[in-house]
């Protein structure tokens, strides 16, 4: 068993904690919202009171943080990760960020001695539920060694992609799809029901057909009622896509349904539904084309 730290728990990350202690290992947490985290206190996680203690008190210590600012934030400064960082620790990060990001920080971690992983999830709060989670992993191949262990005491499955940035790159190229699967699956409903078909009937067959990706099974329902909390919301997502669109300037790859995915969701945020999950993408193409949805009320 070992001594971890956990700073960020969130809906993800909180989970993750749980699974850490459900699996019997010691974990010292720090979220900038201590009530929010009252939960996992009761269920025998340490309290941190600030990035720099949790790092100080752990063998491995753990962020997962909503963007590269929010990294910056939990990692620098007297309070932060690295200032508690010693030789032969591990830090793990699992934001989705800026690779160059990701990339710089894993240098600083260096100077201590310590040694740094990038380790984006693929899943959301179900999948990490239902002990489906899979990690993409950046970093020294020795240092992913050591640390699988505890990180499959969250998910089953992780891949050692290559060297620091290289896993929040592939996160990036995952989640970009995840947006476009959505608008297309949303325009493939709306499609039909527009020329007759009820909604709940064309939903039924395209989650039985052979286009129903993982996700379009989770979220297609969703067109039908959207879910008071959500998985993933639009101003999470919309950071993710214009990741990519960044990464896609930088490499010269054309991102052409990434673009006017990333409208949509300009879109959904101007009609106040920023913190929705992003697949109220479903409502802003609904209102375009005419249709009275009801999934907002």
């Amino acid at each position: 068993m070992a001594n971890l730290g956990f700073v960020g728990l969130g809906v993800m990350g909180g989970r993750m904690v749980q699974r850490l202690l459900d699996a019997g290992h010691s974990v010292a947490g720090y979220n900038r919202t201590k009530s929010k985290a009252q939960w996992l206190l009761d269920l025998g996680m340490k309290w941190a009171d600030c990035p720099r203690v949790a790092a100080q008190t752990s063998d491995i210590i753990f962020s997962m943080v909503a963007n590269t600012e929010a990294l910056r934030a939990v990692t620098e400064g007297a309070d932060g990760i690295l200032a508690g960082l010693s030789a032969g620790k591990i830090y793990i990060d699992m934001s989705t960020v800026s690779p160059a990001a990701i990339r710089a920080t894993a240098k600083l971690v260096e100077t201590k001695g310590a040694h740094m992983l990038d380790a984006p999830v693929s899943g959301s709060s179900i999948t990490l539920e239902e002990g489906k989670l899979s990690f993409m992993v950046g970093g020294r191949r020795e240092t992913f060694e050591k640390a699988l262990p505890v990180l499959q005491a969250i998910g089953p499955k992780a891949t050692h992609v290559g060297a620091n940035g290289l896993a929040v790159s592939m996160k990036i190229a995952t989640n970009l799809s995840l947006a476009v699967q959505m608008l297309a699956f949303s325009e493939g409903v709306l499609l039909a029901e527009k020329s007759g078909i009820a909604r709940e009937t064309a939903v039924e067959v395209m989650l039985n057909s052979v286009m129903a990706s993982p996700m379009v099974k989770y979220r297609g329902p969703f067109v039908l009622n959207m879910p008071d909390e959500a998985w993933f919301d639009v101003n999470m997502m919309q950071k993710d896509l214009l990741l990519a669109l960044e990464m896609g300037r930088q490499l010269d790859v054309p991102l052409p349904t990434t673009s006017i995915t990333n409208q949509f969701l300009t879109a959904a945020r101007g009609m106040g539904l920023a913190e929705k999950d992003f697949a109220i993408i479903f409502e802003v193409l609904a209102r375009m084309a005419g249709i009275k949805t009801g999934v907002m009320e």
